[in-house]
């Protein structure tokens, strides 16, 4: 909050204290929206929002002499705004800026005497976009606090998931394993929010200079997050595949379900550890068991069905030991069990 009050009132000081605008509500209003829109896409929506607004002051001014303002004229300057804009590519916050800068061009009667609205507000929006953007950059989180608590998030419910599917193996409960598999889609917002975080804290991380000192935390974060996409898939269709073994009706290889449940305790350890900064001693160790388990479990008696989930075992072990740091060179002899 101190940042978005800061950067409203500065951002109306520079214009009325400063420039002697008469009316430049614009320019807190693009402080407002550029500190609120989010981390990650800040620089790109201070220009994308002063496009906006030259687009809909552009058309606002040119109809405005034309046809006067009033409760008609307003829908139609904005109905035309909105359509140049998006004839011209623009979309998202632009696209809203242009409806809204229109509108307010057209409702909003200049100060006799003024300089031209369609300067005016195009240079508030300016000055808000700037100062929005100054005290994002000087007034941040922890970066490393908010990647961390997403990831924990993500890894928490891909480990509840797994929990539930080895249950559903021990059981032989189909309904159950559909459960788990529906539980694994839909972590799929979390996910994105992770994503979202990760470029947010890449962007603090950079700019903020009371935050350079975490770069290299931020960096390990990011890199994880990026090899966890390959897990995230591997849980899923793991999921999918021992539902679809469930409901064939066919028989569960002894330990399987030992093994997706040693999976599910080294998830949940490897977000301990991430945060911890520990060496992944014992995530590794779970890792490599529910691997050599999954792939003597199907010895010599695997379905198409059986044999599809202790390779996903394999599978989302190697990913995992991939997000840990591990070169596949090193994956490859760890799970050489031959």
């Amino acid at each position: 909050m101190l940042r978005l009050a800061l950067a409203v009132s500065l951002s109306l000081m520079i214009a009325v204290n400063l420039l002697h605008h008469e009316q430049a509500f614009f320019a807190p209003i693009a402080a407002a929206i550029t500190v609120l829109v989010g981390q990650g896409v800040r620089v790109h929506t201070a220009f994308e929002l002063v496009l906006g607004v030259a687009v809909g002051v552009l058309i606002g001014e040119l109809f405005v002499l034309g046809i006067g303002r009033g409760w008609w004229q307003i829908g139609v300057v904005v109905a035309l705004a909105v359509g140049v804009a998006t004839l011209a590519g623009l979309s998202g916050m632009a696209l809203n800026q242009s409806a809204t800068s229109s509108a307010l061009l057209v409702a909003v009667i200049p100060v006799s005497g003024a300089m031209s609205p369609a300067v005016t507000r195009f240079i508030d929006a300016l000055i808000g976009g700037v100062c929005g953007l100054i005290m994002s950059i000087l007034i941040v989180r922890d970066p490393v606090r908010d990647i961390d608590r997403d990831v924990k998030n993500v890894l928490r419910m891909l480990s509840d998931a797994l929990a539930t599917t080895g249950l559903a193996l021990q059981l032989g409960d189909a309904d159950m394993s559909d459960r788990a598999l529906r539980a694994a889609r839909g972590a799929q917002p979390e996910v994105e929010t992770m994503l979202a975080t990760a470029t947010s804290a890449t962007e603090v991380a950079r700019l903020s200079p009371l935050r350079w000192h975490r770069r290299g935390v931020v960096q390990s974060y990011v890199a994880t997050v990026s090899d966890l996409d390959n897990a995230i898939r591997d849980v899923r269709v793991l999921a999918r595949r021992s539902s679809t073994l469930l409901r064939h009706g066919e028989r569960v290889p002894e330990h399987m379900p030992e093994a997706v449940d040693q999976l599910s305790t080294a998830m949940a350890m490897f977000s301990s550890d991430l945060s911890e900064r520990e060496a992944f001693d014992q995530t590794r160790s779970h890792l490599l068991s529910a691997a050599r388990t999954a792939t003597s479990a199907v010895a010599g008696t695997a379905t198409i069905n059986s044999a599809a989930v202790a390779a996903q075992v394999r599978a989302l072990a190697a990913d995992l030991l991939q997000a840990m740091g591990d070169t596949q060179a090193q994956i490859d002899r760890l799970l050489d069990f031959g």
